[in-house]
C-alpha cells in the first residue's frame, strides 16, 4: 500500500509544469559536469587520501565514464519531468489518517529524466546509514510498481497501460540506476572534502562507485522491446 502511494505521488509530481510552459534541459549531466569542477585532487588527511587514491578512479577516468554513460542513456528518450531527485525513505512522510504520502526536502529537485527519478528511488531502498544494495528491488517488484506508476501517470487517457510500456520503463529505469550511483558518488567525494557533517562520505562514495561498476554490464545489456 505504502509503495503504491509513493508511485501515485511521484506520478502527480512528474506532471508539474513550469510556469512559463517551457520544459528546461534535464539537470543530470549539467550537475555532474559542475561536480567535476569541485571534486578534490587529494585530501589533507594521509589515511583518507590513500583510500581516495586507491579506491576511486582518477578524475579523467570518471569523466570518460560519464561521457560513455551519457551516450548510453540519452538515446533512451526518457521524458523530462519535474523530479524530486533525492527520494530516499526519510524524505517520504506517510499520513495514516489521510492514507497519503508527502514528499519533503526538495533541495535537489529539478526538471530531469523521469527514469532517473524512479531509478534513484529504487537505489535508495538500500538505505544510507547501513547501505545494503541487495535490497535493490528485483524485476518482479519493479514491473508491478512501474505498472501502477504508469496507470497514475497516464490516468487521463482512455487506453490501458501496455506490457510494452512497462518493459520500456523497466529498461530505462535500470540503466538510469547507474547514473544515480554515479551522481551520488561524485557528490559524496565533494562532501568528503568540504562537509563538516560527521559522516564517512568517502566510504559512501566508494560504495556508490563500486555498485555502479558491479551493475554496469548487467544494466547496460538490457534491451528496449521492439
Amino acid at each position: 500500500m505504502f509503495l503504491r502511494l509513493n508511485g501515485r505521488e511521484m506520478a502527480r509530481m512528474h506532471h508539474i509544469q513550469p510556469a512559463n510552459g517551457k520544459i528546461p534541459e534535464p539537470s543530470l549531466f549539467i550537475k555532474m559536469s559542475k561536480y567535476f569542477t569541485l571534486i578534490p585532487d587529494s585530501f589533507p588527511d594521509a589515511e583518507k587520501n590513500q583510500r581516495y587514491q586507491q579506491e576511486i578512479p582518477s578524475t579523467s577516468q570518471l569523466q570518460q565514464e560519464m561521457e560513455s554513460l551519457k551516450g548510453a542513456l540519452l538515446p533512451l528518450n526518457s521524458p523530462v519531468v519535474f523530479c524530486h531527485n533525492d527520494l530516499l525513505c526519510k524524505n517520504i512522510v506517510y499520513t495514516e489518517a489521510e492514507d497519503k504520502v508527502t514528499f519533503i526536502d526538495y533541495e535537489y529537485a529539478s526538471y530531469n529524466f523521469q527514469a532517473y527519478d524512479i531509478a534513484n528511488h529504487f537505489d535508495e531502498f538500500a538505505g544510507v546509514d547501513e547501505v545494503d544494495y541487495s535490497l535493490y528491488p528485483d524485476r518482479e517488484f519493479q514491473l508491478t510498481w512501474l505498472r501502477s506508476y504508469l496507470q497514475y501517470f497516464h490516468a487521463d487517457r482512455p487506453e490501458p497501460v501496455t506490457d510494452r510500456e512497462v518493459e520500456i520503463l523497466y529498461v530505462q529505469v535500470n540503466k538510469f540506476a547507474l547514473a544515480a550511483h554515479f551522481f551520488w558518488g561524485l557528490w559524496a567525494l565533494i562532501q568528503a572534502r568540504f562537509s563538516a557533517i560527521d559522516f564517512d562520505f568517502l566510504d559512501y562514495g566508494i560504495l556508490r562507485f563500486n555498485e555502479y561498476l558491479k551493475r554496469k554490464d548487467e544494466f547496460l545489456a538490457l534491451q528496449l522491446p521492439e
